[in-house]
């Protein structure tokens, strides 16, 4: 009974997460259909809303950061049922963004507007890319592990889990960290740029900078030399332009 409903919860956890991350499209992209939006809010004045958005991106960054580290999640594990770990996590990171939603305070005096059609497609159509690559980037290295999902179905067969192995598929390739890339994308790519707008993708971006370190070190802890060479070789967020010394062998990607 408890593994059904670990897979209840997972499952759940993973609704609740999809349907964060398409409002986080709306939300960036002050798409109409949803009721706040970065540019579209509640009115208030400039410093009380850089404050709140401040803390709200602050908020956002501290759950991503401390409950992704190993260190909390052997002490987490220990009150959470491991097969559902990546669940709460999953739930916890859409509660934190559903609260950056609901408290929101935008700032729309404007720092850039693109008239030129041409242009403003352009534009949107990075937009876009960002979005795709972040979701696709998901698939690429295992999207139902990533949420959860695959977690709770193998405990429910009474599988084992499945242990790390290193893989380099597509984006991955060019880059080391392509989602993150591809959020980087969407949240600057606007033809309508606010300060409200700026704050988000700024704070955003500076949050991703600094949690990368974090995760490639739990990484090299989890796949040894395999990743260390690859972070050697493979750009961070964007792809190097000269290429690894001929003595450097390229290493081969493994299926998962």
């Amino acid at each position: 009974m408890a593994r059904v409903l670990f897979v209840v919860f997972g499952g759940l956890a993973y609704l609740i997460f999809f349907a964060t991350f398409l409002y986080l499209i709306a939300f960036v992209g002050d798409l109409p259909g949803v009721p706040r939006t970065v540019d579209h809010g509640p009115a208030g004045d400039r410093i009380t809303a850089f404050i709140v958005d401040l803390g709200l991106i602050g908020l956002f960054g501290l759950q991503h950061t401390i409950m992704a580290r190993q260190g909390f999640k052997r002490g987490w594990t220990a009150i959470v049922p491991k097969p559902v770990e990546r669940s709460v996590y999953v739930l916890f990171a859409s509660i934190a963004l559903l609260i950056l939603f609901a408290f929101w305070r935008p700032i729309p005096q404007p720092v850039w507007a693109v008239e030129n059609p041409l242009a403003v497609s352009v534009i949107w159509g990075l937009f876009a890319l960002g979005w795709l690559i972040v979701l696709s980037s998901t698939f690429l290295i295992n999207h139902f592990e990533l949420f959860g999902l695959k977690q709770v179905y193998q405990n429910l067969r009474g599988a084992a889990p499945s242990p790390p192995r290193f893989r380099q598929p597509f984006f991955y390739r060019l880059v080391r960290h392509p989602l993150y890339a591809g959020f980087i994308i969407a949240f600057w790519a606007t033809p309508e740029m606010t300060l409200g707008h700026l704050l988000f993708s700024v704070g955003m971006t500076i949050y991703i900078l600094i949690a990368i370190p974090y995760e490639e070190r739990d990484l090299v802890g989890a796949l040894g030399d395999d990743y260390a060479s690859y972070r050697g070789r493979v750009g961070m967020l964007f792809p190097r332009l000269r290429r690894a010394s001929p003595s450097t062998p390229p290493l081969e990607a493994r299926d998962s």
